[in-house]
């Protein structure tokens, strides 16, 4: 380290000698450069040791609320999902799903141009439809429109494979009533709303009492 040599004396009087000159003190003095570097590191070293690691940071727990904000649309491997345990406002002929209704049976002289009727009747029976996606896949013909629901807009998803049609009709807004923790759900509302539809077509479900 580089330094800065004092030499620090006193004068002598005149009634002194040179055999009796006061001794000289050396005082050796950092640079500036030296002395910053010294104060800065003992504050970056704090810093450091509070400042936590990308690698070492904890995730974000994940919560009922969070996960509702995300809600899977679509074809899941060529099938229809069932109904997320975080969203009660759903209904879904997935058997998977808590809330479940069984697939409709379409009548034999309703199966031609099935896909077609069941848009017609959803843009009849519901309120301010927007279809999303009517296609044609390797699983049959996907239907996914949206519609006003009690708490906002529902999105409503068929699945027409020859002469049965699974669905599933769910909300897309997840709504918590302070200061309770549950979300509150209307799938009672998403099965009048299927019904509705499933009257209009003329097609019919399957139920425990039929079966029994």
């Amino acid at each position: 380290m580089s330094e800065t040599i004092v030499h620090l004396f006193s004068p002598l009087p005149s009634i002194f000698d040179t055999k009796h000159q006061l001794p000289t003190a050396t005082l050796r003095l950092p640079k500036t450069k030296d002395l910053l570097l010294s104060s800065i590191a003992p504050l970056a070293l704090a810093i450091a040791l509070n400042t936590p690691s990308p690698s070492l940071a904890l995730p974000h727990p994940t919560t009922p609320y969070s996960q509702s904000q995300t809600l899977d649309i679509g074809l899941d491997n060529g099938k229809i999902r069932p109904c997320p345990s975080v969203n009660p406002g759903c209904v879904s002929s997935n058997p998977k799903s808590s809330s479940f209704a069984f697939p409709w049976i379409i009548q034999q002289n309703s199966h031609e141009n099935a896909a077609q009727k069941l848009r017609d009747a959803i843009l009849k029976t519901q309120r301010n439809v927007k279809i999303q996606v009517d296609q044609d896949t390797s699983d049959g013909h996907y239907l996914q429109a949206e519609v006003d629901g009690g708490f906002g807009r529902d999105v409503m998803e068929f699945l027409v494979k020859r002469d049965v049609v699974t669905y599933r009709s769910m909300a897309m807004k997840v709504t918590y009533v302070y200061p309770f923790t549950t979300a509150f759900g209307d799938s009672k509302g998403q099965n009048e709303r299927l019904n509705k539809i499933k009257e209009e077509l003329g097609w019919y479900s399957p139920n425990f009492e039929s079966m029994d």
